[in-house]
């Protein structure tokens, strides 16, 4: 794909649950050198939970693809969580979660930060949490974007970003 010229964004719908799916296992960082996990790991409560059941009346979020090739590039989407069910990002009940892959192949064109720009230019979260590996390299777009440090647990880190203003 030459500089993703052929992008398009949509909203997600319940019909992109499987590929929900695979950004899931896309998004599970894994430093150069570990071996990948197998994909029974989606089967663990703690990660199934950001998909399962998709298209809840608070799930949100876009998929990425090239209208020409007709080819999926990758997915950005948010769930809320509660005290009783917290997400790695989780911060209160009132911020979703944001998770975000882009396919493999797809990496390095700049669709992570098309599909940022398109969800704060819907205007719709005041804040937004996630949770990071400081080694994985998408942590430069989060902090690029506005996205801040809050937490380190476990290794990772909670990252919140505020609407301007």
């Amino acid at each position: 794909m030459e500089n993703a010229l052929n992008l398009q964004i949509r909203p997600l719908t319940h019909s992109d649950q499987a590929f929900l799916w695979e950004c899931l296992y896309f998004a599970i960082h894994v430093p150069l050198g570990t071996p990948l996990p197998g994909l029974d790991i989606l089967k663990s409560p703690d990660l199934s939970k950001y998909v399962a059941d998709w298209g809840r009346d608070t799930d949100f979020g876009f998929l990425a693809f090239d209208s020409v090739a007709s080819k999926n590039l990758g997915a950005l989407w948010l769930r809320q969580f509660t005290t009783y069910n917290a997400g790695y990002g989780y911060v209160d009940d009132q911020i979703p979660e944001l998770n975000m892959a882009v396919v493999p192949d797809s990496r390095g064109w700049g669709i992570g930060s098309r599909l940022l720009e398109h969800l704060f230019a819907q205007g719709k979260y005041p804040a937004i949490s996630l949770s990071v590996s400081p080694q994985n390299p998408a942590i430069k777009l989060y902090k690029r974007v506005g996205f801040k440090k809050v937490v380190e647990k476990g290794g990772s880190w909670t990252m919140l970003w505020k609407k301007p203003g």
